[in-house]
């Protein structure tokens, strides 16, 4: 009787230890910052959701460039080496500095009604009806500009601070809200960061618009 009770005492401590692992395991996960699922969805080939605002927000600024038939500028933009600052300095210090990145965005942009919108935890999307091209690669270095002066330290940059990566795309919206458009901000923003840090790359999405329509 003794040994049968010493038995099933043992068994129960063996499976309460492997119950206790994969609990702390499944915690592990459930910590994985957002930013982290956005690269996993990337390598993936999955796309990261925009969100309901975003989307909102371009097709309302489409809409308006159609309308008014002026161009729409958007600038997808997305902190540098964001995983390495993340794990440099931790959860709080990344949702603050995270913040006042959003804030110099903002405070950088041309006119009172443009918003700057946050896409996960290291991108911001804003988009620009009615700004010519060039205001809007003007906008872009305005917003360089203002991250260097707001000297946010990144000691795992080679830079030493906090820069930012940009993909501008151009177009002469008609019709209806066309999601290639986003995308095309999107592979600028890559190919940005494919050469670097703190780059802007941009795509003129007129002459090819142009060019369907007098071929329709």
């Amino acid at each position: 009787m003794t040994d049968s009770t010493l038995s099933t005492s043992a068994d129960d401590h063996f499976w309460s230890r492997v119950r206790n692992a994969l609990g702390a395991i499944g915690q592990r996960r459930a910590r994985v910052p957002a930013y982290g699922q956005a690269a996993i969805a990337r390598t993936i080939g999955m796309k990261p959701k925009l969100g309901a605002r975003i989307e909102e927000e371009l097709v309302s600024g489409w809409n308006r460039a159609a309308t008014q038939h002026v161009s729409l500028s958007l600038l997808v933009i997305e902190i540098d080496r964001f995983r390495e600052y993340f794990t440099a300095y931790g959860k709080p210090a990344t949702d603050a500095t995270t913040g006042r990145v959003m804030q110099a965005i903002a405070d950088a942009l041309p006119r009172d009604g443009d918003l700057c919108l946050r896409m996960g935890r290291a991108t911001f999307v804003i988009v620009l009806p009615d700004l010519p091209a060039l205001m809007a690669r003007a906008t872009a270095k305005n917003i360089t500009t203002a991250i260097r002066k707001a000297g946010l330290p990144h000691k795992d940059s080679h830079a030493g601070s906090i820069t930012l990566s940009m993909g501008l795309a151009v177009g002469n919206p008609r019709g209806a809200y066309d999601k290639k458009f986003f995308e095309a901000a999107a592979e600028a923003l890559k190919k940005a960061q494919r050469k670097g840090i703190n780059r802007v790359e941009s795509v003129d999405l007129r002459p090819a618009q142009e060019k369907k329509r007098k071929a329709a």
